[in-house]
């Protein structure tokens, strides 16, 4: 401190030396940052931080050098001018960076490096994820925790993905794809380029996201980052889809449904895209049961029963249904003091929450954009209690249709093959990196056991208590 105080004490003469003028509110502006930032003194200062992906100048509540965001209150017409002033500079800044965006900035990796490991466990399958970055096995803790088995172990634990911060790497793997033959996809929302060696091995670069792979067969799964969140959520991703080939191997299946459970016994919920799977779910959970996944889920047969487990991923909810089940203002309250959602969610979202728009918001293909939880905020954010597993006992084929009244439907509707991930139909997670076993066994027996499972197709409207009572009096005790 000392120093620093000599440095910037002999800055104001320096400057008028040579401009003829000086200002001191630089100088006083830095001390008093470095003396909250080292715990010298708990005081709100002013800086420039990445909040919600966008740098701003944000009052910080330092207690003992920890910062807190603490956005003032603001009301409706300050919240939408801040949107707007949000976007005005966003607008101005994207032409200007597709002109030219420079390289990640070399960084010389330290040659002792302290590494930490999250292993993450379900159904007697097992990923270690590692990192020279805590952020990255934090977040796999935190992720996968409330619904698999995730804690604390040793880096020489066998890492399956091994997830550094390493802007060096990036470069070169963005570099030596760019110089080959390269395939195109899209995998989890981002544009992804990859080529493949001749023994096998994958190397892949997502530019839009600074992360790069590589992929050796029988090796661990390397990926590279500038920064630590994509990092974070690429090792995510990369020890799901390992888990994920390794419970496919073992007999497991996806269905494309949202569950809820009660002593073990569990409704599943299926239907197209906006059928209502995400409502009947949250209304039941609202009610009492046990959350155990909002759009897909693991099942295989168990004896003569079915196992069900969840596929831990980011909760999507629309604003308006939100609204619908009085979550809305609780959940703008929280991003306004300046708690954060998880990242994957769209910048018109955060927006939206700010200015207090509850209207379903849309991207030009037609997907609702929603606000993105992390798992464990369903339960800290919304009250909800998870569940790790279950056995399905029943099935809702639910179809939301406003102005109807809750009602049973005299249709015919069965579970099906469509209703199933596979290789062939995922949408979001391609098997770019071969984790996937080749011979997965069909849906056939699975189709049968859940054929033999009491089901009811429902009519449900828009009024959320008449919707919950017709779902709780249905659900019952689960036979």
């Amino acid at each position: 401190m000392s120093h620093v105080r000599g440095q910037l004490s002999d800055r104001p003469r320096r400057i008028s030396a040579g401009l003829g003028r000086t200002r001191c509110g630089p100088a006083g502006a830095v001390i008093a940052a470095l003396r909250a930032g080292l715990g010298l003194e708990d005081r709100v200062v002013e800086l420039s931080v990445n909040h919600e992906g966008r740098w701003r100048g944000i009052p910080l509540r330092f207690a003992a050098g920890t910062p807190t965001v603490c956005l003032p209150l603001l009301d409706t017409a300050e919240a939408r001018q801040l949107v707007a002033a949000d976007a005005k500079l966003r607008d101005a800044y994207e032409p200007l960076a597709r002109l030219h965006v420079p390289a990640c900035p070399s960084r010389t990796e330290k040659t002792a490096v302290t590494r930490t490991a999250t292993r993450i466990a379900t159904a007697a399958q097992a990923a270690v994820v590692t990192s020279n970055s805590t952020v990255v096995t934090e977040w796999a803790l935190r992720y996968f925790g409330p619904w698999w088995n995730a804690t604390s172990t040793t880096a020489d634990d066998c890492p399956q993905v091994i997830a550094d911060i390493n802007p060096d790497k990036v470069t070169e793997i963005a570099q030596r794809v760019a110089d080959d033959s390269a395939e195109e996809t899209v995998y989890a929302n981002s544009a992804m380029i990859l080529a493949r060696n001749d023994d096998g091995t994958v190397f892949a670069s997502q530019p839009d996201d600074k992360t790069a792979y590589r992929a050796e067969p029988g090796g661990p799964l390397h990926v590279y980052g500038c920064d630590d969140v994509p990092v974070a959520l690429a090792a995510a991703r990369l020890a799901r889809e390992v888990i994920r080939g390794r419970l496919l191997a073992d007999g497991w299946s996806i269905l494309h449904a949202s569950a809820i459970v009660r002593d073990g016994k569990t409704v599943l919920t299926l239907g197209d895209k906006g059928a209502g799977k995400t409502a009947t779910a949250l209304l039941l959970a609202r009610a009492g049961w046990q959350l155990l996944a909002n759009d897909r889920v693991f099942i295989r047969p168990d004896g003569d029963r079915l196992r069900v487990l969840p596929w831990p991923s980011a909760a999507a909810i629309g604003l308006g249904l939100l609204d619908a089940l009085g979550w809305y203002d609780q959940v703008r309250d929280r991003v306004q003091r300046g708690e954060q959602l998880h990242p994957t969610q769209h910048r018109k979202v955060t927006d939206a929450l700010h200015s207090g728009s509850r209207t379903p918001l849309w991207n030009a293909s037609g997907k609702e954009l929603k606000p993105q939880f992390f798992p464990d905020q369903l339960a800290t954010w919304l009250g909800l209690t998870l569940a790790t597993e279950g056995h399905a006992a029943r099935i809702f084929f639910p179809r939301i249709t406003p102005g109807a009244e809750p009602a049973f439907l005299n249709e015919e509707r069965r579970v099906r093959a469509g209703d199933f991930f596979t290789v062939g139909t995922e949408d979001r997670y391609p098997d770019v990196f071969g984790l996937l076993p080749a011979d997965i066994p069909g849906s056939e027996p699975l189709l049968e056991l859940l054929g033999e499972l009491p089901r009811h197709i429902l009519a449900l409207g828009h009024d959320v208590k008449a919707n919950s009572d017709f779902l709780k009096q249905l659900a019952g005790p689960a036979a």
